[in-house]
């Protein structure tokens, strides 16, 4: 007895215009188990086959979204209110209140919100936060090095602020009790157990990123650098298709990809 495939998962993708938007239709055309049913664009942009976003929300079982902030949130209460449909949110720079707004969202509908989709990325932060954990910092100081394309408007970039946080994680420290963004001047010795990151802009870098561990006596530096934005589609697609048909929830790609996060 055979048994039939299951049903593709249906995709819409928000910003289908953007550079991820269409990574994201160009990998779903190469695979057989997610279709591209809906595809649009803020108010005012027009091209073909763009649909409103009450009309992606009823053709979709999930919706990808790698835009902006303002545009997430807006994505998310108007998802939740209709319910029936998952969000994967790729957005990065989301204050306070808007994260607190997607939040509320998830309540009531399933969203997977993380700064990068990446499965390489995603083990390093286990990594890290293992290292921080066994590293003393009265004798390890650590810092975050990120670079990205000159258009990026964040900074330190989402996935700095993950690793960040796992560091800080492993460390039973908050984050925003022991960052520090940025150096200039006469600032003085560095503080025992800050967590420093450290930024660059330019050209069409897709993504570097890079934890370093510094003692008097050794160096110790985890590292990943993004080739192809098709990595991190693809590991949008896992998201989308995991949280598919679960009802209420926030979660993130450790815990679509059974890390532990």
């Amino acid at each position: 007895m055979t048994h039939a495939a299951p049903a593709p998962v249906k995709i819409a993708i928000a910003g289908a215009l953007g550079r991820m938007g269409r990574a994201v239709a160009a990998t779903c055309e190469e695979r057989d188990d997610v279709t591209v049913v809906a595809r649009y664009e803020r108010p005012g942009v027009e091209g073909e086959g763009l649909v409103s976003l009450d009309e992606a929300l009823g053709l979709a079982d999930a919706v990808i979204d790698f835009t902006t902030p303002e545009a997430s949130v807006a994505l998310a209460e108007k998802a939740a209110g209709r319910g029936g449909v998952a969000l994967v949110i790729g957005s990065t720079g989301l204050s306070q209140d808007q994260t607190r707004r997607i939040d509320e969202a998830a309540t009531r509908i399933a969203i997977v919100r993380a700064g990068n989709f990446s499965l390489g990325v995603n083990l390093l932060m286990g990594m890290v936060r293992q290292a921080a954990a066994a590293l003393d910092p009265r004798d390890f100081d650590i810092e975050i090095f990120e670079a990205h394309h000159r258009r990026k408007v964040d900074s330190p970039s989402g996935t700095a602020l993950m690793l960040g946080e796992a560091a800080a994680d492993g460390r039973g420290v908050a984050l925003a009790d022991v960052l520090q963004p940025a150096r200039h001047g006469l600032n003085g010795p560095r503080p025992e157990g800050e967590i420093g990151f450290s930024v660059l802009r330019g050209g069409g870098i897709i993504g570097e990123h890079s934890v370093t561990f510094a003692s008097e006596e050794e160096i110790l530096t985890f590292s990943h650098s993004a080739r192809d934005r098709g990595l991190f589609a693809r590991g949008a697609l896992a998201a989308a298709k995991w949280a598919a048909g679960r009802k209420s929830g926030a979660f993130d790609m450790q815990d679509v990809l059974g890390l532990g996060g």
